[in-house]
C-alpha cells in the first residue's frame, strides 16, 4: 500500500512554484485516493534512516496535520477518520513512529514526538493504546542520550494533549518521576535536562495528588529549584516556567518555599540575561493574579482569623519586593515606544509593579513615593521616566483618599513634562500616566475632584498639543483625553468640556488626517476618543454634533470611490471604514435620543442609509459588523419609518445570518434583527418567513459557533413580540427547539465555570424568548395555543431553581417569565403555577432579593399570579 514519497515531499518544499504546486496536488490526490496508503508511506519516511532530513520532517508535519487541525468541527472529523482506519494500519503506523524516537537526527525525532502526542491524544480516552506509556518509559534507561531526550519531549507533548483524568495516578507517578530524575543535575546532558524540564512544565496538571504530598512535593521543588541556578540558559528558563506554573496552579502549597523562591527570583532579576529576568518577575505578578483573584472572590467582608485561602505573599514580600521592582523600571530600551510588540525588563516590572498596587492598596504607596521624588526631576531620561511609570503604575488600588493629595500636586508638573521634556519616552509615560489619573481618580464616583475650573483649560490645552506630538505620544494623549471625556459620562446638564467641544473634535479628526496616523494605532485612538468625546456629551453641544455627521459621512464616502487599491491599501481601506461606521453609530445614538436633534437629523437617514449599504458590498468580516451595529442604531432611532429601507437592506441581514464562518457577523446581525424588530413592530411581518427560517436553520447547525445560539432565542422572543399572534405559524417549528435547549440547559452538574456561565446565556435566551411569545401573545384571542406548552415551561422554571446555578440576570428574567405565564393566559394558569413544585419558594426569595431589578420583577410577577389564582 505505500509508496515512494520522497520526491514528492522534496519537490513541495522547491523553491520553483510550478514544481512545488504539481507536488502539493500529488500529495492531495494520494491523500483523498488512499488515505491508509498515504498515511503509511508518510510514517514510513519519517522512519527511514536513509531518507533525506527534509522530506522526513515534512512527512511528519503531513502527519501530525492528518490528526489535528484548529477549527472544532474539523478535528472531529479527523479524529473520527482515524478512528476508523483499519487496525493493522495504525499499528504500523505507531511502530514507525515510536522507531524514529530513536533516530539520531533532531528533526525527525522531534516531529515523531509531536505526532505521537496527537495519537495518543485521540486513542488514549479511547482506551486504545493502553501500552505507550510504559513502552515510553522503558526508553528512559536506555543510553544513548538522543533516545532519553526524545522520549522525555514525547512525555511532555503527552501531556499536553490529554486530559489528566485519562492516565491513571500509577502511570502519573512513572512519568513525574521519570521527567524529576532526567532534571537532576546528575543528569550530565543538558539537552536532556532542557526536555526533561519542559516535559515538567506540561506535567503539573496531572501533579495534584504528589503535591499533596508533602515529601514528593518537596522533592519536585527542591528539583525545579535547582535547575534555575543551571549553567544553561534554556534550563533556566525553562525552570522559571515551571515555578510561574505552580505558582498559579498550586497556590496553596507555596507557603514553605516562598523565602528561597524569592531569593532566587531576586538574584535572577539582578544578574541574569533577560529571558530569565523576564519569567522571575513573572513569577509575582502570577501570585499577584491569585491574591486579587482570592481577596475579590472573598470581598473585603472576611475576619482576619476566617479561613480565607490568602498567603498575604505580596503583603509579606513588599519591603523587598517593591525596591526590586523599580530598580528594573531603569532598564528600558532606547526604542520600545515604537514597537507594539516590544515586552522588556521595565515593562514586566512596570506591570508587575501594577499588580502589587492592586493586591495591597495603600501600603505600597509610601514605598514607591521616595523613588519618584528622587527620580523625576534628574538629567538623565531613564531616571525622569522610571519615575514617572511608577507613579502611573500605582494609580489602580490605593484608594482615592491616599492618592488624590499626591496626584494634585504632581498634575501641574506632569502636564508641564508632556509639554517641555526634551525626551520622547518621557512624554509617551507622561500622558499614558495622566490617562491613568483620569481613568481612576475622576468622574462621577469620586469625591474630590481632581480636575477644577481652575486647571480643566490647561489639561485640554496641553493634551491638544500633545496630539501633534510624535504618532506614540499622540496616541497616549488621545488615550488620556478619552477618559477625561468619560468622567463626565452622568455630569447631566452641563459639562466643563462644553465650551472645548468644537476645538477638541477638530484637533481628533486632524489627528485622523495625519501622514502617520498609522503608526502606533494613532487614528485608531482618535477616533475611539472622538466616539467617547461624542458620546459623553450634553444636549449643549448637540448642534456641533449635528454638524459632524456630514463630515464624518464625506469620509466614508470617500472610502467607498473605486480606486484600484494594493491588499495592504485595501486592508487599511477596511480598518478606516470600519473606524467611520462605529463614529456614526455613536453619533446616531447621541441625536436619537432626543426628539428636537433626532428631528433635525432625519435628513440624514436617507444618505447615511445608502452609505452602509455600499459599505456591504467590500468584503471585510469586521467593517460588516460595524455597518450592521451602525444600522441597528439607526433603526431604533428612525423607529417605523425604518420600513422604506428593509426592501434594500434585507439581503444583506440574510448574508448575515448566514454567515457562519465569521459568527460576530452573524451575532452582531441577529441583534439587528431584534432593534429592527422593536423599530417596525408588525411592519416587519413580510420579512419574518425568511429571518426564521434561517434563525431555525442557525440554531439547528453544528457549524456555528455556540456564543451566537443564546442571542438567537432572545431574538425568537422580539420577533414574537413584534407581530403578535401572527407569530403562530412558526411555534411548531420554534417550541420544539425551545424545549429540547430548555432541557439541556437545566442540568449543569459537574460542569466547570466556562459551561456554567455559558448555560446561564442559554437559559437567559430562552426565557427572554418564552417571555416574548407569551406578551406577544397578550389580549390575543389565540392565547389558548399557548396553553399545551405552560406545564413544560413551569417544569424548566422548577429545574434551573432546584440547580441553585443561575446568575441575577437569568433570575430576572426567570421570574418575569412567571409572570408573563400568569399575566397572558389568566385562570388557565392559576391552577398550574400552584401545583409547580417551586414557583412559591423562587418568588419569595425573588421578593427578598438585594438586586432592585430582580426585586421589581417578583413584585410584578406576584400581583399577575394573585390575578390569574382569583380568577
Amino acid at each position: 500500500m505505500a509508496m515512494e514519497v520522497t520526491q514528492i515531499l522534496l519537490n513541495a518544499q522547491s523553491v520553483d512554484s510550478t514544481v512545488r504546486k504539481h507536488a502539493e496536488e500529488t500529495l492531495k490526490q494520494f491523500q483523498e485516493q488512499n488515505l491508509p496508503g498515504f498515511l503509511l508511506s508518510l510514517s514510513g519516511e519519517l522512519a527511514s534512516e536513509e531518507k533525506p532530513v527534509d522530506s522526513r520532517k515534512l512527512a511528519g508535519l503531513i502527519l501530525k496535520n492528518a490528526l489535528d487541525a484548529k477549527e472544532h468541527n474539523r478535528k472531529f472529523e479527523l479524529v473520527q477518520r482515524w478512528l476508523s482506519l483499519d487496525m493493522a494500519v495504525k499499528a504500523q503506523i505507531k511502530t514507525c513512529l515510536l522507531q524514529t524516537l530513536s533516530s539520531p537526527v533532531t528533526d525527525a525525532h522531534s516531529t515523531a514526538s509531536q505526532v505521537i502526542a496527537k495519537v495518543a491524544g485521540i486513542e488514549l480516552p479511547q482506551k486504545q493504546w493502553p501500552e505507550l506509556i510504559g513502552s515510553l518509559l522503558s526508553n528512559i534507561h536506555q543510553v544513548p542520550a538522543h533516545v532519553k531526550q526524545a522520549t522525555l519531549e514525547t512525555l511532555g507533548y503527552l501531556c499536553e494533549e490529554v486530559s489528566p483524568d485519562v492516565v491513571d495516578q500509577d502511570q502519573v507517578n512513572k512519568i513525574l518521576t521519570a521527567v524529576v530524575q532526567g532534571m537532576n543535575a546528575e543528569e550530565g546532558n543538558n539537552d536532556v535536562r532542557l526536555a526533561a524540564t519542559r516535559a515538567l512544565y506540561n506535567a503539573l496538571g496531572f501533579a495534584q495528588a504528589n503535591f499533596n504530598n508533602d515529601m514528593e512535593r518537596d522533592f519536585i521543588m527542591r528539583v525545579v529549584c535547582e535547575a534555575t541556578q543551571s549553567p544553561e540558559v534554556k534550563i533556566r528558563q525553562a525552570a522559571f516556567e515551571c515555578l510561574v506554573s505552580i505558582s498559579s496552579t498550586y497556590y496553596e502549597k507555596l507557603a514553605p518555599y516562598i523565602q528561597d523562591i524569592f531569593n532566587i527570583t531576586a538574584k535572577a532579576v539582578k544578574e541574569d540575561v533577560e529571558p530569565v529576568a523576564l519569567q522571575a518577575i513573572e513569577f509575582w505578578s502570577s501570585i499577584c493574579d491569585e491574591e486579587i483573584d482570592i481577596l475579590e472572590d472573598y470581598g473585603g467582608d472576611f475576619t482576619a482569623d476566617s479561613n480565607v485561602p490568602c498567603y498575604y505573599f505580596i503583603k509579606q514580600a513588599l519591603p523587598a519586593l517593591v525596591p526590586m521592582l523599580l530598580e528594573t523600571l531603569l532598564k528600558q530600551e532606547e526604542d520600545q515606544d515604537q514597537d507594539e510588540g516590544a515586552w522588556n525588563l521595565a515593562m514586566a516590572g512596570g506591570t508587575c509593579l501594577g499588580l502589587v498596587a492592586r493586591t495591597v492598596g495603600d501600603e505600597i504607596v509610601p514605598l514607591v513615593m521616595p523613588f519618584i521624588q528622587e527620580n523625576i526631576s534628574k538629567p538623565d531620561w531613564r531616571q525622569r521616566e522610571a519615575a514617572t511609570y511608577a507613579f502611573g503604575s500605582i494609580l489602580e488600588g490605593p484608594s482615592p483618599d491616599k492618592l488624590t493629595p499626591l496626584v494634585n500636586v504632581a498634575l501641574n508638573f506632569m502636564l508641564s513634562a508632556l509639554t517641555k521634556d526634551p525626551n520622547s519616552h518621557v512624554k509617551d509615560t507622561t500622558a499614558w500616566t495622566l490617562g491613568r489619573i483620569f481613568e481612576f481618580l475622576h468622574g462621577s464616583t469620586v469625591e474630590t475632584p481632581i480636575i477644577t475650573p481652575a486647571n480643566c483649560q490647561l489639561i485640554i490645552t496641553v493634551l491638544l498639543q500633545a496630539m501633534k506630538d510624535a504618532p506614540n505620544v499622540a496616541e497616549k494623549a488621545c488615550g488620556a483625553l478619552y477618559f477625561l471625556a468619560q468622567g463626565y459620562e452622568d455630569i447631566g446638564s452641563s459639562s466643563p468640556l462644553t465650551p472645548f467641544f468644537q476645538e477638541i473634535v477638530q484637533s481628533l479628526l486632524t489627528v485622523t488626517h495625519r501622514e502617520d496616523a498609522g503608526e502606533s494605532r494613532l487614528r485608531t485612538a482618535a477616533y475611539e476618543t472622538l466616539n467617547e468625546v461624542v458620546r459623553c456629551s450634553t444636549d449643549e453641544t448637540a448642534p456641533m454634533v449635528l454638524q459632524l455627521a456630514p463630515i464624518i459621512m464625506t469620509e466614508l464616502h470617500q472610502t467607498l470611490e473605486g480606486q484600484k487599491l494594493s491588499s495592504d491599501e485595501r486592508e487599511k481601506q477596511s480598518e478606516l471604514q470600519g473606524l467611520l461606521c462605529g463614529c456614526l453609530q455613536v453619533i446616531i445614538q447621541k441625536l436619537g435620543a432626543s426628539e428636537a436633534t433626532k428631528f433635525v437629523f432625519m435628513q440624514y437617514a436617507d444618505q447615511i442609509m445608502n452609505l452602509f449599504l455600499r459599505v456591504f458590498a467590500c468584503r471585510n468580516a469586521t467593517v460588516h459588523e460595524e455597518a450592521m451595529l451602525a444600522i441597528g442604531a439607526l433603526a431604533y432611532a428612525t423607529g417605523p419609518d425604518f420600513a422604506k429601507y428593509m426592501p434594500e437592506f434585507y439581503k444583506y441581514l440574510e448574508m448575515g445570518l448566514q454567515n457562519f464562518e465569521e459568527y460576530q457577523v452573524c451575532a452582531v446581525t441577529v441583534g439587528v434583527v431584534g432593534d429592527v424588530c422593536r423599530a417596525l413592530e408588525d411592519k416587519i411581518l413580510p420579512y419574518c418567513d425568511g429571518i426564521m427560517t434561517q434563525l431555525l436553520k442557525d440554531l439547528s447547525s453544528n457549524q456555528l459557533h455556540r456564543s451566537v445560539k443564546p442571542p438567537i432565542f432572545s431574538c425568537l422572543g422580539d420577533i414574537a413580540l413584534a407581530i403578535g399572534e401572527n407569530f403562530e405559524k412558526y411555534m411548531m417549528y420554534a417550541m420544539p427547539m425551545l424545549q429540547s435547549a430548555a432541557e439541556l440547559s437545566a442540568h449543569t452538574s459537574g460542569a466547570d465555570d466556562e459551561m456554567i456561565e455559558y448555560t446561564n446565556l442559554l437559559r437567559n435566551g430562552i426565557l427572554e424568548a418564552y417571555s416574548g411569545i407569551f406578551q406577544g401573545f397578550k389580549n390575543s384571542p389565540k392565547t389558548q395555543l399557548l396553553i399545551p406548552y405552560a406545564p413544560h415551561i413551569l417544569q424548566f422554571l422548577d429545574s434551573i431553581y432546584m440547580e441553585k446555578d443561575m446568575d441575577d440576570v437569568v433570575m430576572k428574567t426567570a421570574i418575569g417569565v412567571l409572570g408573563d405565564l400568569a399575566d397572558t393566559l389568566g385562570s388557565n394558569a392559576g391552577s398550574l403555577i400552584q401545583q409547580s413544585l417551586s414557583s412559591k419558594e423562587f418568588l419569595n426569595e425573588c421578593l427578598s432579593s438585594d438586586d432592585h431589578l430582580i426585586k421589581e420583577s417578583a413584585e410584578w410577577a406576584k400581583l399577575a399570579i394573585t390575578r390569574a389564582i382569583s380568577v
